[in-house]
């Protein structure tokens, strides 16, 4: 998660440590309990030499959430020269659910980190609108690989937007529907239950030679019973 610079290698490492450090403590305490003072002392480093390397809290975020738009580029890179397949349904999905988790202290409090700066606001609308893009190829192209039936474009558009919604929104559900404690106990298994749901939206559309298929995929998800309360799985770490 580095970034380029100039400086001596020891400097780069810091830097690096405190983009790891600060995305471990947002996922575990959440964004707004961590300070720049908490940072740098799990890092047992000054909080000038934090302030070396960034202003404040709100430029490590911004940093730490374009490593984030960088990895589901990657992930949602879609073959050119040849349709979709199942698998590569199941990767796109495992994937993008994956980084998710990887980064899920940003989608706990989408709105309140995008209401406090205005790069991050202009930066996540550009991404998102990537994101609904490649969405829409991805259906494209499984529709020339058989798996749905081929949509008009304005079709594959909303359907594009539902499936986003659920991803970007299956977090702060999870958060409202168990309730904070049982959201604290949140494993990723938890998680990606969300491709259950996005499965769901694709049900329509599937085609007979790959119904059965897909259904037996999406019961792979189907989510759990919640568990008892005061009772965790895993920590967040």
């Amino acid at each position: 998660m580095g970034c380029k610079t100039t400086n001596a290698d020891e400097p780069m490492k810091t830097r690096d440590k405190i983009l790891l450090s600060s995305l471990e403590l947002f996922n575990e305490q959440g964004e707004r309990n961590v300070t720049t003072n908490h940072i740098a002392a799990h890092l047992a480093i000054s909080p000038g030499n934090l302030y070396y390397h960034f202003r404040n809290k709100s430029d490590i975020i911004y940093e730490i959430f374009q490593e984030y738009e960088k990895l589901v580029d990657y992930y949602l890179d879609i073959p050119e020269g040849r349709a979709l397949t199942l698998d590569d349904m199941t990767f796109y999905l495992e994937s993008v659910f994956d980084g998710l988790w990887s980064y899920r202290f940003f989608h706990r409090d989408l709105e309140y980190l995008l209401d406090r700066d205005s790069r991050l606001r202009n930066d996540y609308r550009e991404f998102t609108n990537r994101c609904l893009a490649a969405i829409s190829l991805i259906f494209e192209k499984l529709a020339d690989g058989g798996i749905l039936e081929p949509q008009p474009e304005s079709l594959r558009s909303a359907m594009s937007l539902n499936v986003w919604l659920v991803i970007t929104n299956w977090m702060a559900f999870l958060k409202t529907a168990h309730g904070e404690k049982a959201s604290a106990c949140l494993t990723l298994r938890e998680l990606k239950q969300g491709i259950y749901q996005v499965l769901t939206l694709e049900i329509p559309y599937l085609t007979p030679a790959y119904r059965e298929q897909v259904m037996m995929l999406r019961e792979k998800y189907r989510p759990k019973l919640p568990e008892q309360e005061g009772e965790c799985e895993a920590s967040l770490g």
